[in-house]
């Protein structure tokens, strides 16, 4: 008996998609759910901690919008038109900032996540979600950690789920917990060796006998101690000739590998797709960047390509009407971030750049680039 079932949509309004008997129409028990260990471990870096809070609160800030192309006679315009019910708050049991941010965080570790729907208009088109979490779901006909399609067999928690009320996103970029095993595996074990000489005293020195009679492993035992015992109460210390103390030349950055560390946690940003100094990583000289500039480059080389993902496939027939585009709103984070704001203090050549890349990446249309070139030639010819 599958635990998901679809009851027939009524003549009008909204009707739910049963899920596992006694969830209150959620797929399985909240106490059935698990962080898998692959998460965890990765999470407890620091590289990788920051660089999931860095890119899925940004995603979770973003609101939805929708819009139609319409064909102008020369190119196609975006038509903002009314979106649906559900993009104000996806899952009414929690807040849309963390049903986005659950999403984005299975698709940065695992290349995919997955939606269930759990209502449903009359119309037969998605009137609400919830997250199923990545490490819940199995898909026999996908083993991983490569995903080439949707999958058709889809289990929950070990039971069969239609897959035609689930929503998979799958993203352009392969889930970090497997292109970045080694990475992360390197990790742990530099921070292993840290954790170990944190927790161990450094030798201060060692008393070598240089000739003589080899003394015994108690009297060894008993000249350290009374060494050790002397220098804490005297400041001046006294040896024959039989015995040479050398100072240990050991320091903490040595024995907990802190160069090391810090090449591996670049390491960590590369897989993670942010730039390195957004994870507090220093990689030399660097140019100054302000909050505005850190802001664009997190969209642009972290997120978008999970915004993206989000977006289309939230366009999809399965989702919305033939026709229907739902998108993320970037326009007014990069506006926040002060794309246009910083044309003012940058030359023309630097303008251009910036615009050449927000074009590229899908930011803004070309009209919008020449307005704002235009824009920024006039102020820089006037000195505002």
């Amino acid at each position: 008996m599958a635990l998901f079932r679809t009851k027939a949509a009524p003549a009008f309004g909204v009707s739910n998609v049963n899920a596992a008997a006694g969830s209150a129409g959620r797929p399985g028990a909240l106490m059935n759910l698990i962080v898998g260990q692959g998460t965890q471990r990765a999470l407890s870096l620091p590289t990788i901690s920051r660089a999931r809070d860095l890119i899925c609160s940004m995603v979770g800030a973003l609101d939805f919008k929708s819009y139609r192309r319409v064909w102008n006679g020369t190119e196609y315009e975006r038509v903002e038109i009314e979106g649906e019910s559900w993009m104000t708050r996806p899952d009414p049991n929690v807040t849309r900032n963390f049903f986005l941010s659950s999403l984005t965080q299975d698709l940065i570790f695992h290349g995919r996540a997955f939606a269930y729907v759990t209502s449903r208009y009359s119309t037969g088109f998605p009137a609400s979600f919830t997250w199923l979490p990545h490490d819940n779901v199995t898909t026999p006909d996908q083993a991983g950690p490569e995903w080439f399609g949707p999958s058709v067999d889809i289990q929950f928690n070990g039971v069969d789920v239609d897959p035609d009320n689930v929503v998979q996103f799958l993203s352009p970029i392969n889930g970090l917990l497997w292109q970045g095993a080694r990475a992360i595996d390197t990790a742990h074990r530099l921070d292993e060796m840290a954790r170990r000489f944190a927790s161990n005293e450094i030798a201060a020195g060692i008393l070598q006998q240089r000739d003589g009679e080899p003394m015994s492993g108690d009297e060894l035992s008993e000249l350290a101690s009374a060494w050790a015992e002397a220098r804490q109460t005297r400041a001046i210390g006294a040896l024959n000739s039989h015995v040479q103390w050398i100072e240990s030349n050991a320091t903490p950055d040595k024995l907990q590998g802190l160069e090391s560390r810090q090449y591996q946690a670049l390491e960590l940003a590369r897989v993670a797709n942010v730039p390195p100094y957004l994870v507090g990583v220093e990689v030399g000289s660097m140019v100054y960047q302000s909050s505005a500039q850190a802001r664009q480059d997190l969209y642009l080389f972290g997120a978008k390509p999970y915004v993206d993902c989000i977006s289309e496939t939230l366009s999809g027939d399965n989702v919305v009407a033939k026709g229907k585009h739902i998108v993320l709103d970037v326009d007014s984070y990069i506006s926040e971030a002060g794309l246009e704001g910083d044309s003012r203090s940058l030359s023309a050549a630097e303008v251009a750049q910036k615009v050449y890349l927000a074009v590229t990446n899908g930011v803004m249309s070309v009209d919008e680039a020449r307005t704002m070139i235009s824009d920024a030639g006039a102020k820089l010819n006037t000195g505002v």
